[in-house]
């Protein structure tokens, strides 16, 4: 019989409408493969009740004909999405032991259409860091391995890490994640999995742990585009709860997907092409470009002059939201409360948050809470904000002669666990071409597309214009059906 955990989410749905297999057996199977890989750390919480539940009601669905978009298709959700009755954590010890009594839009949504839930997924604590290495319940281990014989244990990439390993090693067919910096396509390039984060506002923030309101946007991670183009449009949609949520209609991009990209326009910014990057980067950016010109697309060289400004601009604005939105969590109405003996108000708030926050939330708050203060506030944050709106401009007049953009998603391959944890600004350094695709709200994804010379997946990102999904989908799967990339982890673990 086959491996039903090898299946995409498009082949789940297809062959549990044709009667190939049930939903359960599907649930059984991924959720065998989730208790048996606890070595990986993937996940926080399991739930395989609530996916075997959904599967039940998925065979009924078939029996009486009343299928969901999504009937038997069993998915992981970034412990960042509030679960009615499921704990919700963040990763951090600050939510420790909170279950919400409510349920996130996406999450909603997602079950509204048929799918269930294995489990809730480790990430960076609150979601800040590159490697999952920040999360209070420990590092999530990435499933692959260099090919040079050696056992170190290589970051899956962050914030969602756990979504990205889960899917790689065959836990989940697709997960959920957020991206306020890159922590959809980053993690997705070191695992050799696909993710897109949309145009900010597509997909609700209303129940989602906040990070950066001004960033943070969620979107699917799967196997494949076509998968990240399913689950996309059954978590995308207006939300009259959520003040930045887009009121538009969802297309229907996976009946629109198409690798034909004659008549299109792919730009190659100069800027991106740093000094001194690892030479596989190059190797693989530039077989994408030949992969597009076969696409179809002329492919032309653009500018995006203030690029080098977006990192020092996105650590400035990214840790100044952080900071108001992390301001709630402080012993009194919800999460932990340290109360040490005969302490006051003052001493309360600053127990509490000693020890609920970890040191990388700590040194996020502590800059913007800088960055955000009287004397500091119009020579940081103000500044940060126009030099916001000039990346954006960049991006506006480069898709005046362009229809996507195509760059490498990280500067490098998967790094060990422990590499780049002593020093921030290294770690912040594997940002430098997701953030200023998120300062400017655009859609933008990342495909597996090489291995480099250690066997481990390199990714490529399009970046397209605002409310372009379908133009990003599209060379993503031009890309995919050229690359040929079919490379996965063996399973160590």
């Amino acid at each position: 019989m086959t491996d039903l955990t090898n299946l995409t989410v498009a082949q789940i749905r297809d062959g549990h409408r044709a009667g190939d297999f049930s939903a359960v057996e599907v649930a059984e199977a991924f959720s065998a493969n989730v208790a048996g890989a606890k070595a990986l750390n993937a996940f926080i919480v399991e739930t395989p009740d609530h996916a075997l539940a959904a599967a039940k009601a998925a065979d009924a669905d078939r029996a009486a004909g009343t299928l969901k978009p999504l009937s038997g298709v069993p998915i992981g959700m970034k412990d960042l999405f509030c679960t009615n009755g499921v704990q919700t954590t963040a990763a951090s010890h600050m939510l420790e032991g909170f279950v919400p009594r409510y349920e996130s839009t996406v999450s909603q949504k997602l079950w509204d259409a048929g799918c269930g839930m294995l489990g809730k997924l480790n990430l960076d604590q609150f979601a800040m860091g590159s490697s999952n290495e920040t999360s209070y319940f420990g590092n999530v281990i990435s499933p692959w391995k260099r090919n040079d014989g050696g056992n170190a244990a290589l970051a899956p990439g962050g914030s969602s890490g756990g979504s990205s390993a889960a899917i790689a090693a065959r836990l989940c067919p697709a997960a959920t994640g957020t991206d306020t910096g890159g922590s959809i396509r980053q993690p997705a390039a070191f695992t050799g999995i696909s993710g897109i984060k949309p145009t900010y506002g597509r997909c609700s923030r209303w129940g989602i742990v906040a990070f950066a309101s001004s960033l943070d946007q969620a979107g699917p991670m799967a196997r494949d585009v076509r998968d990240c183009a399913i689950m996309l449009e059954n978590m995308a949609g207006f939300d009259p709860k959520d003040a930045t949520s887009l009121d538009m209609p969802v297309p229907n991009w996976e009946a629109a997907l198409s690798s034909d990209l004659k008549g299109k326009t792919v730009g190659i910014p100069r800027e991106y092409r740093l000094e001194g990057i690892d030479p596989d980067i190059d190797a693989m950016w530039d077989a994408g470009i030949a992969m597009l010109k076969d696409a179809g697309a002329e492919v032309i060289e653009i500018s995006l002059p203030h690029t080098q400004y977006a990192l020092p601009a996105y650590y400035i604005i990214a840790p100044a939201e952080a900071s108001s939105n992390l301001a709630r969590y402080d012993g009194v109405r919800y999460g932990l409360r340290d109360l040490p003996q005969g302490a006051g108000l003052q001493d309360m708030y600053a127990a509490t948050r000693a020890d609920g926050f970890g040191p990388e939330v700590k040194r996020r708050i502590m800059i913007g809470t800088y960055v955000l203060s009287a004397g500091f506030y119009d020579a940081y944050y103000t500044q940060a904000q126009k030099v916001r709106t000039l990346i954006s401009r960049d991006f506006t007049a480069a898709f005046g002669t362009c229809d996507v953009i195509l760059a490498p998603t990280a500067p490098s391959a998967a790094f060990g666990l422990g590499e780049k944890t002593s020093d921030p600004l290294a770690m912040y350094l594997n940002d430098v071409f997701a953030v200023p695709a998120s300062l400017a709200g655009l859609p933008a994804m990342s495909v597996p597309a090489a291995l480099n010379r250690e066997g481990l997946p390199l990714g490529l990102q399009i970046i397209g214009k605002a409310f372009d999904e379908q133009g990003v989908l599209n060379a993503g799967l031009a890309i995919e059906e050229r690359a040929g990339f079919t490379a996965r982890a063996e399973k160590w673990w």
